[in-house]
């Protein structure tokens, strides 16, 4: 089993560990804000939330949906259906031993994938904007899975 030194000697690993937390922060970052949006807006999901704003049926009128909310909300889902796949088969191929070129490219174009799907989605610009970058990145994760199913695993 390889040691921590041998796992921070492996470039690959390091530079998937860095992409990691680029999209990690992203996405961490997208969270944020979705609450922005919600305190900002006064615009809730649950009750308990929106007793700072008022008490009884005076705060029931924050517990609704806003189009805004619901579009960053709706980024992040993305973020979370699309980044996982990444960290799992990301973390699997970088230690399968690929060309560090090859990865580097895997890893930059899912990266930069994810963050213009972002912009794509907020801003928001016109399809298909959004579906080219959702594909981009799915592609990238496929394209590790697959070499990785091809020249590393056991089927």
């Amino acid at each position: 089993m390889a040691d921590l030194k041998q796992l921070m000697d492996n470039e690959v690993f390091m530079a998937f560990s860095s992409y990691a937390t680029i999209v990690l922060m992203k996405m961490m970052f997208m969270s944020t804000a979705t609450a922005f949006q919600r305190l900002t807006n006064k615009i809730f999901a649950n009750p308990e939330d929106c007793a700072t704003f008022g008490k009884g049926e005076n705060a029931k009128k924050y517990l609704r949906t806003d189009e805004k909310v619901e579009r960053v909300r709706r980024a992040h889902l993305n973020d979370i259906e699309n980044i996982v796949p990444f960290l799992g088969i990301g973390l699997l191929y970088s230690l399968s031993g690929p060309d560090l070129s090859t990865a580097l490219l895997h890893f930059r174009i899912f990266v930069g994938a994810r963050i213009y799907h972002t912009i794509a989605y907020l801003t928001p610009l016109p399809q298909p904007n959004r579906a080219l970058a959702f594909f981009g990145g799915f592609g990238v994760t496929l394209s590790m899975a697959y070499r990785l199913l091809k020249s590393r695993l056991y089927l």
